[in-house]
Parts: C-alpha cells; structure tokens; sequence
C-alpha cells in the first residue's frame, strides 16, 4: 500500500482510527502500560504465578544528613579526570607492590595471586579492579 492511498483511507475511515493507539483510547479495563517488565508468567489456566526473582529489588542508601542532592544538572562542566582504564588501575596499584616487592627480593612468578592475578582470566593478566584496589 502506497502513502497516498494510507491517507485517502484514514480520511475516509475517520482520522481517529489512523492515530495511535494509547491507553487513554481503549475501554476502563485496558492498561498499555509504560514498558514496564514483567515479574511472573501467565500459566496457561490464564493465572498469573508472581516469580520473586523476577521482582526488581531497590537498594537505596540512606541518605539523611547527606549534603550532595540526587540530580546533577546537564550543565555542569565535564570532568578534568581522565576515565579509568585497566592500564591505568595497574600502574596505580599493582606496579608499585610488585616493584616494592622485587625491591625487597620477595617477588616470585608464581605467587601473582598477591598482586591480584586471577588464574582463571584466560588471556588477561590482571582484572579491570584487582582484588586489592581500594574501591
């Protein structure tokens, strides 16, 4: 169907049937919703079984006497710092020990898990954040 004939239909139909379709449109019982997910199945006997898993939980610190406010407007200036890369993290936290370390004679190839070295990382010699990287 081409474009001109979509128009001469939705003005010979009524242009309300050519408009979307929104909640406010439909009977007392419909509800389009929003996109929100789901937190359970429709079983075939048309019950709906709640799945605790599928519930989203919300941690949220508690904020009393905390000065900062929870918006950061658009305009603030952008950071000076440069962003975090695993390269970065490594010559911040990991060389220092390991350098201190030959230093003081005590490194040795296999006991890297000190230093934050994960054996099962295939490919990779160090995480993103080590596991001794103060966070």
């Amino acid at each position: 169907m081409g474009v001109l004939s979509t128009l001469v239909r939705g003005l010979v139909r009524g242009a309300d049937r050519m408009s979307e379709f929104t909640s406010k449109r439909g009977s007392r019982t419909h509800n389009k919703g929003r996109g929100a997910r789901p937190t359970g199945l429709r079983l075939s006997s048309r019950k709906f079984l709640s799945i605790r898993a599928m519930i989203p939980e919300f941690v949220v610190p508690h904020l009393e006497g905390f000065k900062l406010k929870p918006y950061v407007s658009y305009r603030t200036p952008r950071g000076t710092e440069p962003p975090v890369t695993a390269q970065s993290v490594f010559a911040e936290v990991v060389a220092p020990q390991i350098k201190a370390s030959f230093e003081e004679g005590t490194f040795s190839k296999d006991q890297l898990e000190k230093y934050g070295f994960d054996p099962t990382q295939k490919g990779k010699l160090f995480k993103l954040y080590p596991k001794n990287y103060v966070r």
